[in-house]
Order: structure tokens, then C-alpha cells, then sequence
């Protein structure tokens, strides 16, 4: 084993992510030890890997790779040396291999206390970002999360009372929505004039904090060809295209609403930083078509950079090592620039008391 690193001041600018393998019975794990296995990304961040040791012995069993981590007691013990990660092994499987393939309870319950404990980090401010392997929604339920999704979750933990929004990233191409997980029957009745702008405004914050200046922003309509004028739907003229104008007034580059068809023909071309979906898969199937392996999935709207990637947790390749990471990678190297240079969120009162007690296993 090295010895720790007696130049702090070397690393102390570098940003400090959370990595979690994802679902056990999913590729996440082989994922995230290959991530981890590059060491550029070791060398561009200080990483806090949080894992149940047989799932990450099963990760580099199927990625053909041993990590050497620097394993830790405690959030309260935590520390950092320069090129390697940080490892903190909870007991979570309690001792049983992961079930490859499919959702159950065990793996929901490890996800998701990894989760927790990951935001928690966050809350302690021990940590500037977040980089999951994927999750299943399903393992997660059986698991005993009773949000919508993890977002919510999160948004919830760390105390996030505004508008909240799952990002997709498809190389320089961001989409936003304003509903996500809820059902089809149900999207109509969500999208109002506050929703629209919300789901704006927090995607153009985003993008300024990556990098881009004046993020120029296209919104969809709702319904096929934006309404047509009304025949084939009043949203658009009742109460997307009233959004955009109040949004242009108010300095911001919002164009629309578009043909939910066409828009992406233009996006893709560069004309337009972001596309503002109505619902989840109206942005979702575009984005995926044009790149799923490279695709990120960001959290909008949390303290500090949540990110996966855009893929899933493919349970019908679990285990084959055929799982490619570059979508992690981006995942993680937004992660690293959105979280360079600025401070870890301020613990709450609640979380800075909260005793972390998680053993290594």
C-alpha cells in the first residue's frame, strides 16, 4: 500500500466526487470499476468510492480489474491520497452475492442506501458532486424508496424546495422537461406557464455554470405539429408560447414552441443549446437515437452535480463485461467541470449532527 500523500496542497484544489456501483444485478458495478480503473480520472479527482465489498469484488471479477483503494472506517475518518480512490464498504448485501439479471429487493435496498449515504456526504460537506453507475427504478421501489424517482429523493434529502429536473446530455446537446416520470394520461394537465418557465430557466442556469454563456433554448409544444394553430390542441397557444415571451422579456434566448417532430432536426445541427421537452420520452427517444452509449443523465436543481449515465442498468447483459462506459466517463467529467472550483454545499443543521457510523466490511 502507498503511503498517503505528503502534498495535500497538491490535491486540495481537485474537485471530490462520490462514485456508487448502481443496481447490484445490473452492469453498474463493472462500470464503475472500470471508470475508476482509468487513471486520469483518479488524477482529475479525489474519489469517495461507496460500496458493498462483494458487489465490488463481483465488478472486478466481470471488468477483469482489482482496484487498489484506500479503504476508510468512517465519513468521520475520510481522507485522500493523490491517484487513488477512497473506499468506504458497507455491508449491504449482508453477505450474499448479488442476483445478476433482475430486480429484487436486495439490490433496490443497496442501492438505495448508498444513495443515502452518498447524500449525506454531500450534506457533510465532504463532497462536491455525485456519479452513480445505473440504477433500476424497480430495484429501487422494492427497496423502499417511495419517490417518484431518486431525484426526488435527493431533492428531498437535501432540503431542495424549487423546481427540480432530470437533464439529458448527448454531447454538446442538453434537454430539459417540464413533467418526467409521471404517466401519459397525466401530462396535459401538468404543464403550465410556471412549469414551462421553471423548466427554462433551471437548464439555462446549468449550462452558464458548464460553460455556456448564453445558452440559446428551444421549446417544444405539446401536442403533434405545436397545436397547429389550435386545431390539434390549445396548450401551445393558451400556454407554452405565453411562457416563452414572458421568458424573452425577461432576457432569456427561448425560441418556440416547435414541432416536437422537427425540432431535434435542428438541435442536432447546432442551432440551439438545449431542447425543453413537454414530457419524458418526447426528448428521451431523440436523444437516445443519437447517441445512447455517449448519453449523460444530470440532476438539475441540487446543490451540487448529480450524474449518471443516459443507458439504464441492462439487466440482459449483466455479467458479460460487454457494458461500455463511455457514458459514465461523460457523466463523470461534467461532474469534475461543473464542480471545479466551487465549494461542497453547506452541511444542515441535520445533516453536519448526523452520526455516520457505516463500518468497513
Amino acid at each position: 500500500m502507498s503511503t498517503p500523500s505528503k502534498t495535500p496542497s497538491v490535491i486540495s484544489a481537485k474537485p471530490r466526487l462520490v462514485v456508487l456501483l448502481g443496481d447490484p444485478g445490473g452492469v453498474g458495478p463493472e462500470m464503475a470499476v472500470k471508470l475508476l480503473a482509468r487513471q486520469r480520472n483518479l488524477d482529475a479527482a479525489r474519489v469517495l468510492l461507496i460500496a458493498d465489498p462483494l458487489v465490488l469484488a463481483a465488478g472486478e471479477r466481470v471488468a477483469g480489474v482489482k482496484l487498489d483503494a484506500l479503504r476508510i472506517d468512517s465519513l468521520d475518518s475520510l481522507r485522500f491520497e493523490d491517484g487513488r480512490p477512497s473506499l468506504l464498504a458497507c455491508d449491504w448485501m449482508a453477505g450474499s452475492e448479488a442476483v445478476l439479471g433482475e430486480s429484487n429487493e436486495a439490490s433496490g435496498r443497496a442501492s438505495f442506501e448508498a444513495l443515502e449515504l452518498a447524500t449525506l456526504v454531500v450534506r457533510r460537506g465532504q463532497a462536491d458532486a455525485i456519479v452513480f453507475a445505473p440504477l433500476n427504478k424497480h430495484s429501487l421501489r422494492l427497496g423502499g424508496l417511495v419517490h417518484e424517482d431518486e431525484l426526488r429523493y435527493m431533492q428531498e434529502r437535501f432540503a431542495v424546495k424549487g423546481f427540480v429536473c432530470e437533464f439529458n446530455l448527448t454531447g454538446s446537446l442538453w434537454t430539459s422537461r417540464v413533467t418526467s416520470h409521471i404517466p401519459l394520461k397525466d401530462v396535459a394537465s401538468h404543464i403550465t406557464l410556471e412549469g414551462v418557465q421553471d423548466a427554462v430557466k433551471i437548464i439555462a442556469s446549468a449550462l452558464r455554470r458548464a460553460g455556456v454563456a448564453h445558452p440559446r433554448i428551444a421549446v417544444t409544444g405539446l401536442n403533434p405539429h405545436a397545436g397547429d394553430g389550435g386545431s390539434i390542441g390549445m396548450e401551445e397557444i393558451e400556454i407554452i408560447a405565453p411562457a416563452i415571451a414572458q421568458l424573452r422579456a425577461e432576457g432569456h434566448d427561448a425560441r418556440g414552441p416547435f414541432s416536437p417532430d422537427t425540432v431535434f432536426i435542428g438541435a442536432r445541427r447546432g442551432d440551439v443549446d438545449a431542447v425543453v421537452s413537454m414530457y419524458h420520452d418526447q426528448g428521451q427517444i431523440a436523444m437516445k437515437l443519437m447517441g445512447f452509449e455517449q448519453g449523460v443523465t444530470l440532476h438539475g436543481g441540487l446543490p451540487v452535480p448529480v450524474a449518471t449515465s443516459a443507458s439504464g442498468s441492462a439487466f440482459d447483459i449483466a455479467g458479460q463485461g460487454v457494458a461500455q462506459i463511455e457514458g459514465l466517463q461523460q457523466a463523470f467529467d461534467l461532474c469534475v467541470r461543473m464542480a471545479s472550483g466551487a465549494p461542497a454545499a453547506a452541511a444542515t443543521a441535520q445533516g453536519a449532527g448526523e452520526a455516520v457510523t457505516a463500518a468497513a466490511g
